[in-house]
């Protein structure tokens, strides 16, 4: 039995995004810090019981990083040796070691200290509040821009759902590069304030037995048709990005710099590199029947990757018409 528990949030109306941690910790006095900690800072703490970690990281557990004390289940440099292990299964995860007495890595071998980003003690914690904002919420996200994403994907979501309803959890940033999921569509977004891709992901059978189902616009014979699976979530984004851009992207000028990197996709595990450093901002819908309380929720999860270009004092939410709402269908006349 794999135990994993979540550590209540209690959200700060200031907090734009919050992100989950794995909290490898034994010490009862330490375990309640970091808990207030996590919930001053934006943070979901996940604790999973010792022998079970590398089942969980090895899984499709979504995170932010790992903090983990040096004498991790109850052993001598248990979390030392543990974080060797961690960075060998997720190494784009970082890593925050919890010392005793130092807040530096100095004093451990280059093979040890390797697999950390940093180091804190129980009696300062501001030094992981400032790894924290350099290696997770390194990036600032405009709130509006967090609320219409929200907004257009539960519109678009449910315009394809029949009698479902969407329900958003507050955004998160992870570091992980994991796909979530058989099915999974990726769109560029290039704007004179971003260059990136935003993603969704969700798992076939959940799919197919929505169609089956009728509450698709896609007959129900069709569900073991794998594409036309495909087409309802290649919609979905065409839905998103039409409402994207007509939103927040403005008409680019000359002389934006183009440049690519390789993307990298290994689906024997689910991963997908961009080549870059930056963590992924993360939404969550869970699409609900409302007419079967019984049903299987589907989940769905959309994910955005600003590898190419971040510039936020840039953003800026287009002024729309009455007269382009008109006809883009938005508003109908009487």
């Amino acid at each position: 039995m794999i135990l994993i528990e979540e550590t209540e949030m209690a959200m700060n109306p200031e907090q734009k995004v919050v992100s989950k941690v794995l909290v490898l910790d034994t010490d009862p006095v330490s375990m309640e810090q970091t808990k207030i900690f996590c919930e001053e800072h934006g943070l979901i703490g996940l604790k999973v019981q010792p022998d079970n970690v590398m089942f969980v990281l090895k899984s499709n557990v979504d995170l932010g990083g790992v903090l983990i004390a040096e004498n991790f289940g109850r052993k001598a440099l248990g979390g030392i040796a543990m974080g060797r292990k961690i960075n060998q299964v997720r190494p784009e995860l970082p890593i925050f070691l919890r010392r005793e007495s130092s807040h530096a890595l100095d004093d451990l071998s280059e093979r040890d200290r390797r697999p950390f980003r940093a180091a804190y003690t129980l009696q300062d914690m501001s030094f992981l509040k400032a790894a924290l904002d350099e290696s997770i919420f390194s990036l600032d996200f405009p709130q509006i821009l967090l609320r219409g994403v929200s907004e257009m994907t539960k519109a678009a979501l449910e315009s394809q759902f029949i009698d479902m309803s969407a329900e958003t959890e507050t955004p998160y940033m992870v570091r992980d590069q994991l796909i979530y999921g058989e099915l999974f569509t990726m769109i560029p977004i290039d704007s004179s304030w971003c260059r990136g891709y935003m993603m969704l992901q969700t798992e076939e059978r959940g799919l197919v037995d929505l169609v089956k189902a009728d509450r698709t616009h896609i007959v129900a014979s069709a569900a073991d048709d794998f594409r036309s699976l495909n087409s309802i979530l290649g919609e979905i984004t065409n839905l998103i990005w039409g409402a994207f851009k007509n939103r927040f992207m403005s008409v680019q000028g000359p002389g934006l710099s183009q440049s690519q990197v390789p993307i990298v996709v290994n689906h024997l595990h689910r991963y997908i590199s961009f080549g870059s450093s930056n963590p992924q901002l993360c939404f969550k819908y869970t699409m609900t029947d409302r007419t079967d309380t019984l049903a299987k929720p589907l989940v769905v999860y959309q994910k955005f990757v600003f590898n190419l270009s971040w510039s936020p004092e840039n953003f800026s939410e287009n002024a729309v018409s009455v007269t382009e709402l008109v006809a883009s269908g938005e508003l109908e006349l009487f």
